[in-house]
C-alpha cells in the first residue's frame, strides 16, 4: 500500500512550489550569497601582476594548483581574495574530527548534544584561522619567489596578503554557514560545487577549441561527453545506494496500554565517506609534482625522477592513486561512523537485530557489515576517479571533467534537492492539516 508520503511526493509539481513562500525566499537568499562568492573571485590580490601570475599558473595548471584552482571557482588562477576558497575550514574539520576520536575532552563534547557541538564548532573556526594563516604565508612567499609576480616584495606585501586571503576564508565560512541556516542545502558543499560549475563552461569552449585547431578528435570530444553522463548516471546510482540492517524493538506497556513491537532499518551508505579519498589522495600525488615544477628542476635528482614517475597516466601514478582511495575510503568511514556508539544507542532504546545480541556483538556485526560494503564503495570510487585520470592525462581534458569534481557536483545537487522536496512535503503536510481544520470547524 503506497504511503501518504509516497502520495505527496509523487503529487509535487510546479504549483506547490509556487505556493511555498518560505522555499522561495531560502532559495533567493542561497542564489544571492552564491553571486556575492562569485564575485569574489574575481577581486585580485593587491599588489599582484596578473600577466606574470598567468604565465607561471599556466606552466603549473596540470598540478596540484590546477586542483585548487578547479575547488576554489578559479580563485587561484586569478589569484583573487578567495583563492584559499573554502579548504583551510574543511581541512580543520577533518583535524578536529580526527582529534575526537583520541580526545576524551573532545569525545564528551560530541556527547553533550547541540551545546558540545556549538563548542566544537568554535575549535573549528579557531584552528580555520591558524590553517588559513599559515596557508596563506606561504603563498605569500611563494608569490614574492616566483620571478616578479609581486610587484613590491617585503613584510607589508606578506602581512597584507595573509590578511586578505585569511579573512576571504572566514568570509566564506560565515557566508557557507548562513547558507546552511537561511538558504537551502549545506552551505559549504554549495559554494565548493557553486566554483566548479561555474568554470565548466569555460572549460567546454577550451575543449571544443582544442577540437576546432585539431589538437582533439572528435571522436575522443564525443567519448568525453557519453563518458561524463555515464559517470554522472552511476554517481546517482552508487550515492542512492544502501544498506539497510532490520531493527526490532520489543513490546512496550504504557499505563494500561500495550504497544505491539516495532521494525525499522539502520541505513548504511555504500559510499559513508562521501568525496574526501580522491581529494586527499589526489593533493598527496600531485604536490610532489607541484614542488619540483616550482623549483624548475634545480630540486635532487631523486625528487624529479620520482615526479616523472608521478606524472598524470604514469602506472605508478594510478597504482598509488587507487591505493590511497582506498586507503582514505576506510579511514574516514572509521572517523565519521562509530559501530559501538550505533550499538550502545540502539541498546538504549531497547532495539536489537534480530539473531545478535544487543552491545559488542551488535557492534562487531555492524562494522562486520560496514566494512564489506565500503570495499565496494572504494571500488566505485576508484573507477569513478579513474577512467576521467586517464582520458585527462591522454586526452588533455581539463580538471572540471574529472571524476572527483563530477562527484562533487552530483553529490552536492542530489542532496540539495531532496532539501527541497522535503521543504514542498513540509509545506503540503501543513495545507492538508489547515484543510483539516477547516472541515472540523465547518462540521
Amino acid at each position: 500500500m503506497v504511503s501518504a508520503a509516497e502520495q505527496l511526493a509523487a503529487n509535487i509539481n510546479f504549483s506547490a512550489f509556487a505556493k511555498a513562500e518560505e522555499l522561495k525566499k531560502r532559495i533567493w537568499f542561497t542564489l544571492g550569497a552564491l553571486l556575492v562568492y562569485r564575485l569574489g573571485t574575481y577581486i585580485p590580490l593587491p599588489g599582484i601582476d596578473p600577466g606574470q601570475w598567468e604565465q607561471i599558473f599556466r606552466t603549473q595548471a596540470g598540478g596540484i594548483l590546477g586542483m585548487f584552482n578547479m575547488f576554489a571557482g578559479g580563485g587561484i588562477h586569478r589569484m583573487a581574495i578567495f583563492a584559499l576558497n573554502i579548504m583551510p575550514y574543511i581541512s580543520a574539520s577533518i583535524i578536529v574530527q580526527l582529534l575526537t576520536t583520541v580526545s576524551p575532552t573532545l569525545e564528551n563534547l560530541k556527547k553533550e548534544g547541540e551545546q558540545g557541538r556549538k563548542v566544537i564548532n568554535q575549535y573549528t573556526r579557531y584552528l580555520t584561522v591558524i590553517l588559513s594563516v599559515f596557508q596563506a604565508y606561504g603563498i605569500s612567499v611563494g608569490l614574492e619567489g616566483a620571478g616578479s609576480v609581486v610587484t613590491d616584495p617585503g613584510w607589508f606585501f606578506r602581512i597584507s596578503t595573509v590578511i586578505t586571503l585569511t579573512g576571504g576564508t572566514m568570509f566564506l565560512m560565515w557566508l557557507g554557514e548562513q547558507i546552511t541556516a537561511r538558504g537551502i542545502g549545506n552551505g559549504i558543499s554549495l559554494i565548493i560545487m557553486a566554483g566548479i560549475v561555474a568554470e565548466l563552461p569555460g572549460a567546454l569552449v577550451g575543449m571544443f577549441e582544442l577540437g576546432r585547431q585539431g589538437a582533439m578528435s572528435t571522436g575522443v570530444i564525443l567519448l568525453i561527453m557519453v563518458m561524463s553522463v555515464v559517470v554522472i548516471g552511476f554517481i546517482v546510482f552508487m550515492e542512492r545506494a544502501q544498506r539497510r540492517l532490520l531493527i526490532q524493538y520489543p513490546k512496550r506497556q504504557i499505563g494500561n496500554r500495550m504497544f505491539e513491537g516495532q521494525t525499522s532499518h539502520l541505513p548504511l551508505k555504500l559510499n559513508t565517506s562521501g568525496v574526501i579519498p580522491p581529494i586527499f589522495a589526489s593533493s598527496l600525488l600531485l604536490l610532489p609534482t607541484t614542488v619540483a615544477n616550482l623549483n624548475a628542476g634545480q630540486g635532487p635528482e631523486w625528487l624529479n625522477i620520482i615526479t616523472t614517475q608521478l606524472g598524470h597516466g604514469r602506472p605508478l601514478f594510478l597504482v598509488l592513486y587507487i591505493g590511497l582511495i582506498v586507503f582514505f575510503a576506510f579511514f574516514y568511514t572509521a572517523i565519521v561512523f562509530n559501530p559501538t556508539e550505533t550499538a550502545e544507542n540502539l541498546k538504549k532504546h531497547g532495539g536489537f537485530i534480530p539473531g545478535i545480541r544487543p552491545g559488542e556483538r551488535t557492534a562487531e556485526y555492524i562494522d562486520h557489515v560496514l566494512s564489506r560494503i565500503t570495499v565496494v564503495g572504494a571500488a566505485y570510487l576508484s573507477v569513478v576517479c579513474l577512467i576521467p585520470e586517464i582520458l585527462i592525462s591522454y586526452a588533455s581534458v581539463p580538471f572540471y571533467f574529472g571524476g572527483t569534481s563530477l562527484l562533487i557536483v552530483v553529490s552536492v545537487t542530489m542532496d540539495t534537492v531532496a532539501q527541497i522536496q522535503g521543504y514542498l512535503l513540509a509545506h503540503q503536510y501543513e495545507g492538508l492539516i489547515k484543510k483539516s481544520k477547516l472541515r472540523g470547524r465547518r462540521r
